[in-house]
C-alpha cells in the first residue's frame, strides 16, 4: 500500500489560474459568453489539467482493461465467460467497435490483459495478468488486497508509460463477462444504493435473470460484511474503497482505478466511459479525490444505474447515446469533442482580431 499511497500523494491540484486565463481567452472570442456551452466548460477544464491555455493532444489512448469474473457461475450474464478472451483477441485484431471509433478519433487502442481467464498471446496484447479471473463474490471476496493493490499500481505504471512515449489524452476502456455486476455491487457499497436500482440489464438479461441478478449482488455485499445501501452511511474513505474493491470488484476495473490515478498524477485529462469505468472512477475518487478533477464523463449509458453512479462521483455526461457496449466506446466519441473544444481556443478570432464590435 506504501507504493500506492507515493503514487497517489503525486497528484496535484489543477491549474486554477489557468483556467482562469483560459475562461479570459473564452470571453475575447467572437460570439456571446458561454454560448458554447459544454465546449467552454472542456476547454476551462483540459486548460487547467495540462496548465496549457491552448494544449494539443497528438497522441490519443484508449486503455481496454479486460478481465473475467468468478460470479459468472452464478449465471449473471446472457453471454459465457468464454466470450472475454475472444473479443480481446478482437480488439487486438482491430474488429470491435472501440478499434472502430477509435481510428474515426486518431487514437491508439493498447489492450491489456489485467486477468482474462486464459492465456492470450499476441504482439500487440499488454499483460498485465494478476491472476486468471476474479474468484466468485458471491461465495468469497473477489481478490484479496494485494492483487488489487497490484492492478491498481499496474494501472498507474502503464500511464506513466505512455505518457513518457508522448501520450497526454486517455479514455477508460473495459472487456469483462459479469462486469457489470461487480460494478453494481461497488456502487451499493460506496454510493449508498439499493440493488433495485443499481442492477441493470448489463448483456440485455431477461426479467427473470434480472432478478436473480439483483440477489447475487445482495449475496455478495452480505457474505462479504458489506452492508445493505439502506443501512450504509455513504463512504468516502479511501480504506473503505478499496477493500470494496477486493470484496466485490475485479481486476480490470481495479486496472482501470490505476489508469485514472495515473491520468491525474500525469497531469493528463481521462475521459470516462460507461457503467464499469465509472465505477472505477468512484473507486479513484475514494482513493484520490484531487483525480476527480482530471476526468471527463463522457456519456450516460442505458445501464439503468449509471446516472446514480456519476452523480456519487461528481461527474455530468456530456452525451446521452443510449449506448451500453461499453470498451471505451462512449469516451472516444468525446475525444472529438476535446479536440473541437482545443480548435475554438487555437482557431477562432478574437473580437480584436476580427475587428468585430462588441457593443
Amino acid at each position: 500500500m506504501s507504493n500506492l499511497q507515493t503514487m497517489i500523494d503525486a497528484i496535484e491540484p489543477i491549474h486554477a489560474d489557468v483556467v482562469k486565463q483560459a475562461n479570459d481567452h473564452l470571453n475575447q472570442l467572437t460570439k456571446p459568453q458561454g454560448s458554447l456551452g459544454k465546449l467552454e466548460d472542456i476547454a476551462r477544464q483540459v486548460a487547467g489539467i495540462t496548465g496549457e491555455v491552448k494544449p494539443l493532444f497528438d497522441k490519443k489512448a484508449v486503455i481496454v482493461m479486460a478481465g473475467d469474473h468468478g460470479v459468472c457461475e452464478e449465471g449473471i450474464s446472457a453471454f459465457p465467460a468464454e466470450v472475454t478472451p475472444q473479443m480481446v483477441l478482437n480488439f487486438l485484431h482491430g474488429g470491435a467497435a472501440v478499434n472502430v471509433l477509435a481510428r474515426h478519433a486518431g487514437a491508439d487502442v493498447v489492450c491489456v490483459d489485467m486477468g482474462v481467464n486464459a492465456d492470450l498471446e499476441h504482439p500487440n496484447l499488454v499483460s498485465r495478468k494478476v491472476r486468471k479471473g476474479s474468484r466468485n463474490m458471491a461465495r468469497e471476496a473477489a481478490l484479496t488486497l494485494d492483487e488489487t493493490v497490484q492492478a491498481i499500481e499496474a494501472g498507474i505504471e502503464l500511464v506513466d508509460d505512455l505518457a513518457q512515449k508522448g501520450y497526454r489524452l486517455f479514455a477508460t476502456g473495459e472487456m469483462g463477462i459479469g462486469n457489470t455486476t461487480a460494478s453494481a455491487a461497488i456502487l451499493c457499497a460506496l454510493g449508498g444504493v439499493d440493488a433495485e436500482i443499481s442492477v441493470g440489464r448489463g448483456t440485455g438479461i431477461d426479467d427473470a435473470k434480472w432478478l436473480h441478478k439483483r440477489s447475487v449482488v445482495n449475496k455478495a455485499l452480505h457474505v462479504n460484511g458489506l452492508r445493505p445501501a439502506k443501512d450504509n452511511v455513504i463512504s468516502i474513505s479511501g480504506d473503505f474503497a478499496l477493500e470494496v474493491l477486493s470484496k466485490v470488484g475485479g481486476l480490470e476495473i481495479a486496472g482501470l482505478v490505476g489508469v485514472i490515478l495515473g491520468a491525474a498524477k500525469n497531469r493528463c485529462p481521462v475521459v470516462v466511459d460507461g457503467y464499469i469505468s465509472s465505477a472505477a472512477a468512484l473507486v479513484a475518487s475514494r482513493l484520490a479525490p484531487l483525480s476527480a478533477s482530471y476526468m471527463l464523463a463522457s456519456h450516460l449509458s442505458q445501464e439503468q444505474g449509471h446516472a446514480k453512479m456519476l452523480e456519487a462521483v461528481g461527474l455530468s455526461a456530456m452525451l446521452q447515446m443510449d449506448m451500453r457496449l461499453g470498451e471505451g466506446t462512449g469516451a472516444v466519441l468525446v475525444f472529438n469533442l476535446i479536440e473541437a473544444a482545443g480548435k475554438i481556443m487555437r482557431e477562432m478570432a478574437t473580437f480584436e482580431s476580427a475587428g468585430v464590435s462588441r457593443e
